[in-house]
């Protein structure tokens, strides 16, 4: 029985993860995000695997990037400016910012 319960438990959070993660994805889209990024590869913006690479480890990350996506700005992946995203609800940015740090 442990085993079943154990089972189960793993797979609940596995769906919760894949569920987090297209919410997030969804997000994105919604906010118009993905016309400059994408999860994999370089557009206008860095890809979300390189933006979570490059803050991996960072324990200021979160606040970094809620901040670069509300304000905006430029010059750490190139001179091509991010506008600002001030219309953004403060509680859907910072889903976005732990779903591209949580990329691998």
């Amino acid at each position: 029985m442990k085993t079943l319960a154990t089972c189960l438990f793993i797979s609940a959070g596995v769906l919760a993860s894949a569920s987090n993660a297209l919410a997030s994805e969804a997000l994105a889209k919604k906010y118009n995000c993905l016309a400059c990024h994408t999860v994999d590869k370089k557009i206008i913006g860095p890809a979300y695997k390189d933006v979570a690479t490059k803050y991996k480890g960072d324990a200021g990350a979160e606040t970094k990037l809620i901040s670069k996506i509300k304000k905006g700005g430029a010059g750490v992946w190139g001179q091509i400016p991010m506008p600002p995203n001030a219309t953004v609800p403060d509680a859907d940015v910072k889903t976005l910012v732990n779903w591209v740090l949580s990329l691998k």
